[in-house]
């Protein structure tokens, strides 16, 4: 199946959209990777690599020392070796064991402060029997051949691995023995053999102007934004589906593009389609409205041919009963989780406006827990028996997991997210909820 939405717009520009509804959720696994994990970089990898987040007080302050600069999440960096965190997306197919691939983005959460951090991917089984989840093993991302087209951060080494200086990976999907994975410096998508070597680095296209955020290695200060960028910073390929058939990628945006004028130019976002085959965006693309509250996306996978499940997040954390009455007050959440959804999309039904149609919502801040699952303790004014929140700032993975039930995952920014507990750095959560309404045709 190929969609071709030029001609799908013109078939249901007539056909009324089916209004949104909030439908139950119920948990039925908790599963997490404790958040101090941490990997051996790869042999070849430079020595560099053994400690990492050595930048992350500033890009002008090393600290060669481990575990000297303390977090309020409770952990201490620098890291001896390469942690196992932020996991920013679900493959829609998985392996041949029935594993979940998985990705692990940048690092530290911005380009200056990366350059230490080895990108990869993952392979990952959640027993929701016992709360652990099985890591079967972690992909380096290389780049031995030049293929990318610019000074990496390991540009001179042998191995080459890439680092979360070089791109900020957040959506992957595999199609045959290639992955292909969206970032957000570029914004870029980028092939990969299943061993994580490089082989394409392609650049957006949005009716033949490429589209560039303010990290695009082509750019130098000063930059006009909705001149020389459009997409805001973290605001590249936070989601991208593949279609079941896998004839068809569809990137989605995280974050508004931007106007000529610099403003936003609507609280909506781009959905671009990458044909895999032939390596090159076909030009077909449509625009999906942010519920209220919401600032961006967190993943975006098909459940079937046509429809969809998209993360929808505000920028908040914690629970809502302990947000702080006044500035700088402690024991308590600044800001928040307030909009937490996955949102259901069905592809086949655009408005004449190029909208995608919105069919219901599952709240992540109302989850069913009526036979007490959760397995971690979670800061709250009161807790409410039979209900279960997923307060992260950033929840980045979604996929269907048979007919009725759906598995969530957050990216816990080690070692900086406390969404979950005060003052406790956050786990890489993984949650099972039975939605049958949501996943019903």
């Amino acid at each position: 199946m190929r969609l071709i939405l030029t001609a799908v717009a013109a078939l249901c520009a007539a056909l009324p959209l089916t209004a949104q509804e909030i439908v139950p959720s119920t948990l039925v696994g908790h599963a997490f990777v404790p958040a101090n994990t941490m990997s051996v970089p790869p042999d070849d990898a430079p020595r560099d690599a053994w400690v990492s987040g050595k930048f992350t007080a500033g890009a002008d302050q090393r600290q060669m020392q481990p575990m000297q600069n303390m977090r309020d999440s409770g952990l201490a960096l620098p890291f001896i070796g390469q942690p196992f965190q932020g996991i920013s997306g679900y493959a829609f197919n998985r392996a041949a064991d029935d594993s979940i691939i998985a990705l692990i983005d940048n690092g530290f959460g911005s380009k200056l402060n990366s350059s230490d951090a080895l990108l990869s991917y993952t392979r990952l089984t959640a027993d929701f029997e016992t709360g652990a989840v099985t890591i079967h093993d972690r992909f380096y991302l290389h780049d031995p051949d030049f293929v990318v087209p610019f000074r990496i951060a390991y540009e001179a080494s042998g191995s080459r691995y890439l680092t979360g200086a070089d791109f900020d990976l957040e959506s992957i999907q595999v199609v045959g023995d290639t992955l292909w994975i969206g970032e957000e410096f570029g914004p870029y998508l980028i092939s990969a053999t299943l061993a994580g070597k490089v082989t394409g680095v392609y650049p957006t296209l949005l009716d033949g102007a490429e589209l560039r955020s303010p990290d695009h290695p082509a750019l130098s200060i000063p930059a006009v934004p909705g001149e020389d960028w459009v997409v805001p910073r973290s605001g590249g390929y936070e989601g991208m589906a593949l279609t079941p058939d896998q004839s068809m990628l569809w990137a989605m945006l995280e974050k508004p593009i931007l106007a000529a004028s610099g403003e936003a130019e609507g609280g909506f976002l781009r959905v671009l389609a990458f044909d895999p085959a032939t390596a090159a965006w076909t030009g077909d693309n449509f625009k999906f409205a942010l519920t209220e509250g919401a600032v961006a996306i967190g993943d975006f996978n098909f459940i079937d041919d046509t429809r969809a499940l998209v993360i929808e997040r505000d920028g908040g954390q914690g629970d809502p009963s302990l947000q702080c009455e006044t500035e700088g007050a402690e024991n308590c959440f600044e800001k928040p989780a307030q909009v937490k959804r996955i949102t259901l999309i069905d592809t086949s039904q655009i408005d004449d406006d190029g909208f995608v149609a919105r069919l219901k919502q599952i709240d992540l801040m109302d989850i069913d827990d009526p036979d007490g699952l959760s397995r971690v303790e979670t800061s709250i004014a009161e807790p409410v028996p039979g209900k279960f929140t997923f307060p992260f700032v950033t929840i980045e993975s979604v996929i269907r997991d048979g007919e009725e039930h759906i598995i969530v995952g957050n990216d816990n920014n080690l070692p900086f997210s406390t969404g979950r507990m005060l003052g406790a750095a956050d786990n890489n959560e993984m949650i099972r909820l039975h939605v049958p309404e949501l996943l019903a045709d």
